[in-house]
């Protein structure tokens, strides 16, 4: 059986312009693929440049893959007739990162879970429809009489993000893409949010893909992680295994940038990158000129990942003992239980 939504072998180039013949890769040969069943919480990881929101667009249909391709019930985007793509942009929906632009404020929010019920003739009278409404917002832990009516300026960020998770949940998705959903929101307002989200696949079964460059949140909501670095994948996994115990270098870079709650306890400093990165060319494994343990191998040929235990893989030449597996495989090492 197909995959519900499936990235296969995508790359995404972008050129430098006009008048420039510089790349930029984006992404770099991705597989990955969220099954029907059962609903699952996936992460995807990342540094500012990693690739992660050009992931999401690509998935969302916004942007085409320069190779490969982005596929829906095992069907090409680029593919879909009219009626499967009215079917797509329902049953996979987004939540994105700026809770203020999203909404026109000429309008009170009632707007934005009004438009999806009139285009998807989700009810057939305006008290029904009012139902839709009220019963999206109380899921997420909003009241009703003190949300709808109200213009977006009224409204926290907390607030304005909760709305955009039930409109989402109005449509009754398979799939939602959480697109850096609480960065630009209150620390106090995060843990609510992200429970909405948790609640959301428990109880209606529905798979989301969380994007994030904040690896404690990815630890609390979701129970498998890609780590990308500079469009490839450098970690993957099950979240407790990658998070606990990171392998590549890049990871255990990012789990060392975590804060601690301790000011008595220093951060620690980075190891300083191998001297050999220097010379480090486009075949090169791609954090070479960062890693504190790069080879004269990483430097000539870019490492496959090495599924190092049975739920979780490394692209990095310090496991090329274990094997080599391919990158269209990486749900291999997923776990399926969600995480608590």
């Amino acid at each position: 059986m197909a995959p519900l939504l499936e990235a296969r072998n995508v790359s995404k180039v972008f050129s430098g312009g006009l008048f420039s013949r510089a790349q930029n890769i984006a992404l770099d040969d991705f597989s990955f693929a969220l099954e029907d069943a059962p609903p699952s919480i996936t992460a995807v990881v990342g540094e500012s440049g990693s690739g992660k929101t050009t992931l999401a667009r690509l998935l969302l249909g916004l942007a085409a893959p320069t190779s490969g391709s982005v596929r829906y019930n095992g069907k090409d985007l680029r593919k879909h007739s009219r009626a499967e793509w009215r079917t797509f942009i329902r049953e996979v929906q987004v939540i994105f990162q700026d809770p203020y632009e999203v909404y026109n404020p000429f309008y009170t929010v009632d707007h934005v879970l009004k438009e999806p019920i009139r285009k998807f003739a989700l009810a057939g009278t305006k008290a029904q429809g009012r139902a839709l409404m009220e019963e999206a917002l109380t899921a997420v832990g909003l009241r009703p009489e003190e949300t709808l009516g109200r213009h977006p300026h009224q409204l926290s960020g907390g607030q304005r993000q909760r709305i955009m998770v039930a409109r989402a949940l109005l449509l009754k998705p398979r799939v939602i893409i959480a697109d850096e959903p609480v960065s630009m929101v209150d620390a106090s307002l995060r843990a609510t949010i992200l429970n909405n989200l948790r609640q959301i696949n428990r109880q209606f079964g529905i798979s989301i893909l969380y994007i994030t460059h904040d690896l404690t949140t990815a630890y609390q909501l979701s129970e498998n992680i890609i780590v990308l670095y500079r469009g490839g994948v450098a970690e993957v996994g099950s979240v407790e295994r990658v998070v606990q115990h990171p392998q590549h270098p890049y990871t255990r870079l990012l789990v060392g940038s975590v804060p601690l709650p301790d000011p008595r306890r220093p951060w620690e400093a980075a190891p300083a990158p191998s001297a050999l990165g220097r010379e480090m060319t486009a075949a090169s494994c791609r954090f070479a000129d960062r890693c504190p343990s790069a080879m004269p191998v990483c430097i000539e040929v870019r490492p496959p990942l090495y599924q190092t235990n049975p739920d979780r893989a490394a692209a990095c030449y310090l496991y090329d003992d274990a094997p080599a597996m391919a990158t269209g495989d990486i749900n291999q090492v997923f776990v399926g239980e969600a995480a608590d």
